[in-house]
C-alpha cells in the first residue's frame, strides 16, 4: 500500500499541534502505565499519537518504526525519542526518551532494594502466572491493529509480513537483515533506483567498531567500568529489543561474568515483564545486583546511550529524504517486516506464558474485553490478572 502524496507529508511541514511538555507528560504516563513490552508500547504510541490525538502523521511513525527496527536496542525507547525528534529535534528526543525510561528505571530499582534486603520475591512467580498470559492478550490487539493499519492489501508486503513473523517464530529472534532486505525489495520493485550502491558501507564500518568493543572489554577494568561496558555492548550490537537481549544478557551476566545466578537471572526477566516501560529496563536490575545503585544506574546509562545516538544522529536524513519514492518504497518494506516480527514475538512469548488452561482462558478474555471494549484501560487488566495469578498459581502448582 503506497503513501499518496498527502499522506507522505512528514509532521515536520506543519506547525506541531501540541506542546512539548504534552509530550513529555504522555510518556511520562506511558512509561508508568503501558505494559506488555515493545509490541504493546508501539501499538500503543500508534494509537494515541497518531489515531487518537493526532499529534503525529502515519508517515512520521512508520518513519520512526523503521528507523528503530534498523538500529540496535530497545525498539520501543528508539520510537518513542524520534517521536519526540519530529517537531522538537533533539531536545524533543532528549527529554521523551527520559520521560519514558525514568518511571520503569525508579520502580525497578524500589524493587531491587526490596529483593535485597529481603531475600528474593517469591511473589513475582505468582503476579506474573497471570500477567504474563494477559499481556499476550494485549500485544496480540496490538499487533493485529499495526498489520491491518500498516500492511494493507499489498500483495509483496503481506509476503514479507508473513516471511518475518514466521522467521521470528522459528529462531525466536529478530533479524536486523530481514528488515533491510525487506526494504530493499520493496524499493527495487515499487521504485527502481538507477544505481544501488554503498550497501556495504555500514558493515564495513561496523566491523572494526565491533571488534573494537571486543577487545575494550578484555581489559581489566573496575567493576563499574566492566559493567558500563558489557551493557554498552548489548544496546549498540543486539537487535530485536527485549526478545533478542534476553539471551545476550544471559551469556554475559552468568556465564561469562558470574554476576548473577540462574534463580536471580530468572526473576530479573520477571521483573522486567511485571513493570511497565521498556523490557529492557531489566539491566538496571541486573547492575543493582551486582553493584549497588551506582551499578543499576551504569547499566540503565550504558544501555540506552547507544540507542539515543542511533535515533538522533540518523534522524535528521529519515526527515530531509522521507519524500523521497525510493525510501517511501524502503520504510514500506521495513515496516511490514518489522510488523511481521512483532506478531512473530507475541507468538515466541505466548509459549512461555500460555501454558495451561487459566493462561488460556486469561488471554481469551483479556482479547474479547480489548474488542468489546475499545476504550478500556490496559493497566486495569493487568492489575485484575495480577490478582488472579496470586490466587490461581498456588492452587495450580
Amino acid at each position: 500500500m503506497q503513501p499518496t502524496a498527502s499522506s507522505t507529508t512528514t509532521a515536520v511541514d506543519a506547525p506541531a499541534t501540541y506542546t512539548l511538555w504534552q509530550m513529555v507528560v504522555y510518556m511520562l504516563k506511558l512509561g508508568t502505565i503501558g505494559f506488555g513490552g515493545p509490541v504493546a508500547l508501539v501499538g500503543y504510541m500508534h494509537r494515541d499519537l497518531v489515531e487518537g490525538r493526532r499529534w503525529i502523521s502515519e508517515a512520521d511513525y512508520k518513519e520512526g518504526l523503521a528507523l528503530s527496527q534498523l538500529m540496535p536496542g530497545p525498539l520501543a525507547a528508539q520510537l518513542s525519542m524520534y517521536l519526540g525528534y519530529v517537531h522538537y529535534r533533539v531536545i524533543g528526543a532528549s527529554l521523551i526518551g527520559l520521560a519514558f525510561v525514568l518511571p520503569s528505571f525508579f520502580m525497578v530499582l524500589a524493587i531491587s532494594w526490596a529483593y535485597v534486603h529481603f531475600g528474593g520475591i517469591s511473589w513475582m512467580q505468582a503476579v506474573f502466572y497471570g500477567v504474563g498470559a494477559a499481556v499476550i492478550g494485549i500485544i496480540a490487539m496490538s499487533a493485529y491493529k499495526l498489520t491491518t493499519k500498516s500492511v494493507g492489501k499489498d500483495k509483496l508486503l503481506w509476503a514479507i509480513y508473513l516471511i518475518a513473523a514466521i522467521v521470528t517464530i522459528v529462531t525466536e529472534s529478530e533479524m536486523a537483515w530481514l528488515f533491510i532486505a525487506a526494504g530493499l525489495l520493496v524499493w527495487i520493485v515499487k521504485a527502481p533506483p538507477k544505481w544501488i550502491s554503498g550497501g556495504r558501507l555500514n558493515a564495513l564500518a561496523a566491523a572494526p567498531v565491533v571488534a573494537g568493543a571486543a577487545a575494550v572489554s578484555t581489559v581489566d577494568w573496575p567493576l563499574l567500568g566492566q559493567i558500563g561496558i558489557f551493557f554498552a555492548e548489548a544496546g549498540a550490537f543486539v537487535f530485536g529489543s527485549g526478545l533478542a537481549i534476553v539471551p545476550f544478557l544471559y551469556g554475559g551476566v552468568v556465564t561469562e561474568h558470574h554476576w548473577l545466578t540462574e534463580r536471580q537471572f530468572v526473576d530479573a526477566v520477571a521483573v522486567a515483564m511485571i513493570t511497565p516501560g521498556p523490557v529492557v529496563i531489566t539491566v538496571a536490575f541486573i547492575g543493582y545486583l551486582v553493584a549497588g545503585l551506582s551499578g543499576a544506574c551504569v547499566a540503565a546509562l550504558a544501555t540506552f546511550l547507544p540507542c539515543y545516538l542511533f535515533t538522533v544522529i540518523p534522524a535528521p536524513y529519515f526527515k530531509k529524504y522521507g519524500k523521497l519514492p525510493g525510501l517511501i518504497a524502503f520504510v514500506d518494506g521495513v515496516t511490514a517486516a518489522a510488523i511481521g516480527a512483532i506478531t512473530g514475538a507475541v507468538v515466541v512469548l505466548a509459549k512461555r506464558s500460555i501454558v495451561d488452561l487459566p493462561t488460556i482462558l486469561l488471554a481469551i478474555v483479556t482479547v474479547g474485553l480489548l474488542w468489546k471494549f475499545k476504550k478500556l484501560p490496559e493497566p486495569v487488566i493487568v492489575a485484575g490478572a495480577a490478582v488472579i495469578g496470586l490466587i490461581a498459581y498456588p492452587l495450580m502448582h
